[in-house]
């Protein structure tokens, strides 16, 4: 909090805390006398327990699994390496800033790696990064890839969104490439009806910014309004639509997704609109990937980057041409003798 860290930030490291006491709690072990002992049977606790957070419904798909229809991997039943990771990172800072005022242990029970801090020191964007080991205690972090939805796909999770309110919720976030919580909180003031774009607080930099926003989804939007009434001074667009109207919260958005992919069969989430978002505006060949990196406010343009990437799924049509075209005979240039070919590749070619 002393850092001007956002609040969610706060919240997401005071679990990590909470897990740390959990752990030494049970070890009766005082925070000031914690080893890297205690870390090791944190991380031993995470790798082996269950996630209550990732309890699923009979009838789903089992957790670590693939789901055969998005492609896409279930979440697991426990712990994620990086959350793990994330977990040893807040614990790591912790002693690191209660040492600075001489509190805690002399040496941190949190193994620092000084190969990645080497490694990632003055690091220009152009260079490529260098490779280092992990640190003791950490684990095996995948890169993630952006995973963006099909056409017919979002056609399909599109049908299944039963009122204006979701159609437009869904509609402008696939068009501005917002995230999450940055297009809950978007006030009537916020919405640029003659500039197509909507104002919203960025998650980073906590800054107004502008957002794009295609006409369907101000179509969508008005639609919606018109049905719920505006809403009043101070309280977000996006309100429930049961009982007293209130601001509609994250998990109640992201409920509304898991509604729809119970009944298609699928598992994409709310951050996965923001990958379609940005994957249809980094394919367009009339823009170009700064103007990419503008629309999403990414910081460095590598990131933008990512989007370029094409997978195996968006290679399905090519490569069906590719199976179904005849085996193509060698031919070999004019320029080449007969007699030639024949004494390099010898007879028969």
């Amino acid at each position: 909090m002393l850092g001007d860290a956002s609040p969610l930030t706060c919240r997401s490291y005071g679990f990590d805390l909470l897990r740390w006491y959990r752990v030494l709690w049970a070890l009766d072990v005082g925070w000031e006398q914690a080893t890297e002992a205690e870390t090791a049977a944190l991380v031993g606790w995470l790798r082996s327990a269950r996630n209550p957070q990732r309890q699923r419904r009979a009838g789903g798909h089992r957790a670590g699994t693939v789901n055969p229809k998005t492609g896409k991997p279930t979440l697991r039943a426990g712990y994620a390496p990086v959350t793990i990771a994330h977990n040893l990172s807040a614990v790591h800072g912790f002693y690191a800033f209660h040492l600075h005022f001489g509190r805690g242990p002399v040496v941190n029970p949190v193994p620092e790696n000084r190969a990645r801090r080497a490694a990632l020191a003055h690091l220009s964007p152009i260079e490529a990064r260098a490779a280092y080991r992990r640190g003791r205690l950490r684990p095996k972090v995948p890169a993630r890839q952006p995973r963006a939805l099909p056409d017919h796909q979002w056609d399909e999770l599109f049908t299944q969104m039963k009122c204006a309110r979701d159609r437009a919720l869904l509609s402008c976030y696939v068009s501005s490439g917002a995230r999450a919580s940055e297009l809950l909180g978007v006030e009537l003031g916020d919405v640029d009806w003659t500039k197509g774009q909507l104002w919203v607080i960025s998650k980073g930099s906590r800054a107004r910014q502008p957002v794009p926003v295609s006409p369907e989804a101000l179509a969508h939007l008005a639609a919606y309004l018109e049905e719920a009434g505006l809403p009043p001074d101070g309280m977000p667009l996006w309100r429930t639509r049961r009982g007293q109207p209130r601001p509609l919260t994250y998990w109640a958005a992201r409920r509304i997704i898991q509604r729809a992919d119970e009944a298609i069969g699928a598992n994409w989430t709310l951050h996965d609109l923001r990958h379609t978002a940005a994957t249809r505006l980094a394919r367009d060949p009339e823009l170009t990937l700064v103007e990419v990196q503008t629309i999403l406010r990414h910081a460095h343009i590598s990131t933008t980057a990512l989007y370029t990437v094409v997978g195996l799924d968006d290679l399905v049509d090519k490569l069906a041409e590719h199976y179904a075209r005849p085996v193509q005979a060698t031919t070999w240039p004019q320029r080449y003798e007969a007699s030639d070919i024949e004494a390099v590749f010898g007879a028969g070619r």
